[in-house]
C-alpha cells in the first residue's frame, strides 16, 4: 500500500472539510486512492464531507463573449493566482472567447491555429500562447469552451473571473440573468432530473447504499432491530431522488425567493431556459501539492550522490 503523506491528507481535507484524522483513515482504507477516499468520507460523514468538493484546484480565468444570439464561454488555465491577474493573460483569455464565438472551432485543439496577434506575438493563437509562456514564465493552456448560436437569446454572468455562466433562453432577459446568477451560486448539473448523468446518479446511489449498510452494522452492534431490505431500498431511492432535486436547475429553490422553484419563477415570468453552461476555474483538476520536505531530502541525496 502506498504511504499516506501529510500532503495527501491535506488535499483530501481541502476537498471535503472533514477532520484530519478522518481523512487519514479514509485514505488508508482506500489505499491512497483520492476519489475512493472522498467517497468513503461521504458515506461516513454524509453531506458534511461534500461542502468543499467544488473548491478550486487550479488557477486561471473564465471569459465570456456574447454578440446577439452567438456567445462563447471559455476557461483558460495558468499555474498561479498571481498570473491569473496578469493583464496579458487576461487579454489573451478574452481574445480566445471572442475567437471561439466568431470562428466556431471544432475542438480545443482547433483553437491553436486561429488568427491572433498580441503584444508582439502571432500570427496564431498558438504563437501567442508560446510567446506569453516565455514572457510570463508559466504554462498557459486553453482547457475548454462552450459556444451557443441560433439558440434564441443568451444571458451571461461572471462572478469575478473564476465562475462563468452562459444561459440560452427565450423570454425575459432579467429573468434569464437571474437564472445565470442562480446557476453560479447553486451549481446545478442539469436542467431537469431526467438530464442528470447516470454516472452521477449511480455514484449517489452507491453512497446511499453504503450509508444504509453502515447504519445496519451499527444497529446490529447496538442490539437494535435492522430495517428490512424493502425499507432500506426505499431509503436509498429516497436519497437519490433528493439528490436529483438538489442538482437539477428547474427543481432547485430560487436563490432570490425561497418560496418558489426556478421552474415556477420562469413560468411566472413567461421565460423558458433551453440550456446552460457553468464553468468554475480548475473544477475537476487536482492541483499539485509539493511535499517540500521530500523535495529537499531528494535534492540533498542527489547532491551527495554527485
Amino acid at each position: 500500500m502506498p504511504a499516506i503523506t501529510a500532503s495527501m491528507v491535506g488535499e483530501l481535507r481541502a476537498k471535503t472539510d472533514a477532520p484530519m484524522m478522518e481523512c487519514k483513515k479514509a485514505l488508508t482504507e482506500a489505499e491512497g486512492d483520492m476519489e475512493r477516499a472522498e467517497e468513503l468520507l461521504r458515506v461516513k460523514l454524509g453531506s458534511k464531507a461534500g461542502k468543499a468538493a467544488s473548491r478550486i484546484t487550479a488557477e486561471g480565468v473564465v471569459a465570456c463573449k456574447v454578440d446577439g444570439a452567438t456567445g462563447a464561454l471559455v476557461e483558460v488555465n495558468c499555474e498561479t493566482d498571481f498570473v491569473s491577474k496578469n493583464d496579458d493573460f487576461l487579454a489573451f483569455s478574452a481574445a480566445i472567447a471572442q475567437l471561439v464565438a466568431v470562428h466556431d472551432p471544432a475542438d480545443v485543439a482547433s483553437i491553436a491555429a486561429l488568427p491572433l496577434t498580441q503584444v508582439g506575438f502571432g500570427p496564431t493563437v498558438e504563437d501567442v500562447r508560446k510567446g506569453l509562456i516565455g514572457k510570463i514564465g508559466e504554462n498557459i493552456a486553453v482547457r475548454r469552451f462552450k459556444r451557443y448560436a441560433a439558440t434564441g437569446q443568451l444571458a451571461s454572468y461572471l462572478h469575478g473571473t473564476r465562475i462563468g455562466v452562459l444561459v440560452a433562453f427565450e423570454g425575459d432577459e432579467v429573468a434569464a440573468k437571474d437564472v445565470a446568477m442562480h446557476v453560479a451560486a447553486m451549481k446545478p448539473v442539469a436542467l431537469m432530473s431526467a438530464d442528470v448523468p447516470t454516472t452521477l446518479i449511480d455514484k449517489e446511489r452507491s453512497i446511499a447504499a453504503q450509508k444504509a449498510e453502515e447504519d445496519a452494522v451499527k444497529a446490529r452492534d447496538e442490539g437494535k432491530s435492522v430495517q428490512p431490505p424493502e425499507i432500506v431500498a426505499k431509503r436509498v431511492e429516497g436519497s437519490v431522488q433528493k439528490y436529483l432535486k438538489e442538482v437539477s436547475l428547474f427543481n432547485q429553490t430560487f436563490v432570490k425567493n425561497d418560496k418558489q422553484t426556478v421552474e415556477q419563477m420562469l413560468k411566472e415570468r413567461a421565460t423558458s431556459v433551453k440550456a446552460f453552461t457553468l464553468y468554475v476555474v480548475g473544477e475537476g483538476i487536482e492541483k499539485k501539492v509539493d511535499d517540500f520536505a521530500a523535495e529537499v531530502a531528494a535534492q540533498v541525496a542527489a547532491a551527495k550522490g554527485g
